[in-house]
């Protein structure tokens, strides 16, 4: 949908025409009609975690050394003069509709820290947990949200050695956690715990439950001094009741309301129904969805690199494609930001691992993708040399990506919150929008 605005020239415009029967009210009303009626902006990201081999699927070097090119060789895509790994076949037709960075770099090659960057925009410190995107998103945009469907939901559970939970609410308080969606949506069994109250309890017995729980809740507030934690943590149990009994809720998690060719389209794996499901989220009202984004390996190959991109790979491509083209179809792509990143990527030379060759994690260079949002597709930014081992053009930091999520879903980067200790701090306070993206 286009967003409408007046300019000076439809003012004079009108003064031109009001004799015809065109007035200033009438234009007026109009604008205000398109923006109330405009979605908000929301975003998917697929959570690549372990870090995807950049040089196998949107860096190829066809012309270094075999113990550094690999096994993979580039197809072109529908932009003349991009190309992409050959196991990227649907991306590859509609890469008009994402844009692709080539020139990413990170301050950490280690899981964990790299998780929370690229998650956040900000650095993982021993005293500081940062917000997710979609925690901050969640909380700047709390009085406005409308609906009983959460604001951030996170498909599948997703863990960091020695670094805990990813994608959470942190230093925010866990009121602004996602809520978590953790069977595979692939499975014929799937269904989401919250929804699935005991049939034995009535609308009366679960109410009464509700108050049981303040009470005690209220009881520990009070022992606690009405700790800042203990307060996020009732807003959080409110949260679950409002969504147990909500059939908007409860309509927009099940699957089953997908008829075969669509499910078919985005893939019977858990990476397309994870896809699939964020789509219906989003179209519900839901701002921020993260979907765990690997169905066997995960993308930290340090072993097999290639038996192993061959299973994660495909099902990556497929989703990801159905969905850009989905949302598309449906007039909803220039309102949803569809990013795919992991932590950083993995090194250019190939390793020795008996099990067969692998690579390593690396953070001076990497890719990701931004689709859809609103902001401009058909981009390739930045290279890398000769073995993608350095950025050698339009170098993109972590913290300008960041920014440039910010400025695409409408957050504000300077906005004030106080972490759990009372510490206030800005939201997002480094970064610069990237020019060529918007």
């Amino acid at each position: 949908m286009t967003k409408v605005r007046s300019t000076r020239r439809d003012f004079l415009r009108v003064g031109a025409l009001t004799p015809l029967g065109v007035s200033l009210s009438q234009v007026l009303a109009n604008d205000a009609a398109a923006e109330s009626t405009r979605r908000p902006k929301s975003c998917i990201l697929l959570w690549m975690l372990g870090g995807p081999s950049h040089i196998d699927m949107y860096d190829l070097k066809p012309d270094a050394p075999a113990e550094i090119r690999g096994d993979l060789n580039p197809i072109q895509t529908k932009l003349p003069g991009v190309s992409l790994g050959e196991l990227m076949p649907n991306m590859a037709t509609c890469n008009d509709k994402f844009s692709l960075i080539r020139s990413m770099t990170s301050y950490s090659a280690s899981h964990g820290k790299g998780d929370h960057h690229l998650l956040s925009g900000r650095k993982y410190t021993q005293d500081f947990y940062p917000p997710s995107f979609g925690s901050v998103m969640s909380w700047q945009t709390e009085s406005r949200h409308r609906g009983h469907v959460p604001s951030y939901v996170q498909i599948g559970a997703m863990n960091s050695t020695n670094f805990g939970k990813q994608a959470q609410a942190g230093a925010l308080g866990h009121k602004y956690d996602p809520f978590l969606v953790d069977k595979d949506p692939n499975s014929s069994s799937f269904s989401v715990a919250a929804f699935t109250r005991n049939d034995s309890v009535g609308l009366e017995r679960f109410a009464d439950r509700k108050s049981l729980l303040g009470r005690i809740d209220q009881f520990q507030s009070q022992t606690e001094q009405q700790m800042r934690f203990a307060k996020t943590h009732d807003a959080f149990n409110e949260k679950a009741f409002e969504l147990l009994t909500s059939n908007k809720a409860k309509q927009a998690f099940d699957l089953s309301q997908e008829d075969d060719t669509t499910r078919e389209r985005y893939g019977r794996n858990r990476v397309g129904q994870g896809l699939l499901l964020a789509r219906r989220l989003v179209e519900s009202g839901v701002r921020f969805v993260t979907v765990k984004g690997y169905v066997r390996y995960g993308w930290d190959h340090h072993p097999e690199v290639f038996p192993r991109l061959r299973t994660e790979v495909p099902p990556y491509d497929q989703g990801y494609a159905a969905l850009l083209n989905d949302l598309d179809e449906r007039g909803m792509l220039d309102d949803t930001l569809v990013i795919t990143a992991g932590e950083f990527g993995r090194t250019p030379r190939l390793n020795t691992d008996a099990r067969g060759p692998g690579r390593d994690h690396w953070s001076q260079a990497f890719s990701l993708t931004m689709g859809g949002g609103g902001i401009k597709t058909g981009v390739v930014l930045g290279a890398t040399d000769k073995h993608a081992a350095e950025v050698s053009e339009r170098p993109v930091s972590v913290e300008d990506y960041a920014a440039t999520v910010y400025q695409t879903l409408g957050m504000q980067p300077k906005k004030v919150y106080r972490t759990l200790d009372g510490r206030p701090t800005e939201s997002l306070p480094e970064g610069r929008v990237i020019p060529e993206l918007v």
